[in-house]
């Protein structure tokens, strides 16, 4: 059998030995190599993210003053330990105190009604599923919660979107006969319909405070959610600083928001039939209960008075949510 003899050893190694040795020592010197790589390459990822930064901030002449006041506020706050408290139950409920206006309810009477209503919940699936069922009641709570707000915020976007086209129909007509963008603008936050006037007044109240026009418009669009809104910004954008005919760019996304608000109500006309079905089989159940309910009270009382029946009730309203909610989702998948 060969030997290898390896520096600093007296004695010479058998050849498996030392060629376990030889490999040990290579994956050394490669996690070595890799750990300094990593090293290298992350200090190159900070040296480039400060050189975006400023660059950022000498293209964006108001993002040292947007600096200052976060880092001014973050530290006026720093006291005040209830604002993270608020602001992680906000987001779990799925509310968001920056679209307060959006929502038709105070946020506490919609967390005080869900919570009632997944009692309620949890009350008829006591009989199913005992006293498991009052474990889902947080869990049912926050998604009732989320599902509001949801909700609301879903149909303030679809009437900005719905309201859109007009908007910059408005616009074009102002800048046509040489009126500037700014008060094209504030001619629709005076004369357009809520909640659209609401969102170009507050885009132009920003422009007479200092704002940039092209930054106001990239907030209105990361305000709104809406796609069509990114695009007004980006063309208002280019054409102030490339030239170019405004007029022509907003008529044309002006007919194509149209023709996207047409499209969804052709399909919202042409799944009517399904969502009526649907609404039907939802409260035939309940309207049958009910004649029972009058014709036969005490037939219908041993689902309220007997532990069978609570079982049964239960599983009936248990069955009953979770039709409703298949039928629900199937429609807005084949809408979408």
């Amino acid at each position: 059998m060969s030997r290898i003899v390896l520096p600093g050893l007296a004695a010479p190694l058998s050849a498996p030995i030392g060629a376990a040795l030889l490999l040990l020592l290579l994956a050394v010197l490669a996690l070595a190599a890799l750990a300094l790589s990593g090293v290298l390459a992350s200090r190159a990822q900070q040296d480039r993210r400060r050189t975006d930064d400023r660059l950022a901030q000498v293209a964006d002449p108001l993002a040292r003053l947007r600096e200052r006041r976060s880092v001014s506020i973050a530290r006026a706050g720093t006291g005040d330990r209830k604002t993270p408290l608020r602001r992680r139950l906000g987001a779990l409920i799925g509310f968001d105190p920056a679209k307060a206006d959006r929502y038709p309810l105070r946020w506490w009477v919609v967390l005080a009604a869900a919570l009632a209503l997944a009692r309620i919940g949890a009350g008829l699936a006591a009989g199913v599923l005992g006293a498991w069922s009052w474990s889902a009641v947080p869990v049912a709570t926050v998604a009732l919660s989320r599902f509001f707000f949801g909700a609301a915020d879903g149909r303030y976007r679809q009437t900005l979107l719905e309201q859109l086209p007009d908007a910059l129909a408005m616009i074009v007509r102002a800048v046509r006969v040489g009126i500037p963008v700014t008060e094209a603008i504030r001619a629709v936050a005076q004369e357009a319909q809520a909640p659209t006037a609401a969102e170009f007044a507050r885009l132009y109240d920003s422009v007479l405070i200092g704002v940039p026009l092209e930054q106001g418009l990239r907030a209105l669009g990361q305000r709104s959610g809406l796609g069509e809104y990114r695009f007004f910004a980006t063309a208002i954008a280019l054409q102030a600083q490339t030239g170019g005919a405004l007029t022509e760019v907003l008529e044309n996304l002006a007919d194509v928001v149209r023709k996207r608000v047409a499209l969804q109500s052709r399909g919202r006309a042409l799944s009517s039939e399904a969502r009526t079905s649907a609404l039907v089989l939802a409260v035939l159940p309940l309207a049958t209960g009910g004649m029972i309910a009058v014709l036969d009270p005490g037939y219908m009382a041993v689902l309220f008075t007997t532990p069978t029946g609570h079982t049964l009730f239960g599983a009936a309203a248990l069955s009953l949510a979770i039709g409703v909610g298949a039928m629900r989702l199937i429609i807005q998948k084949t809408l979408a």
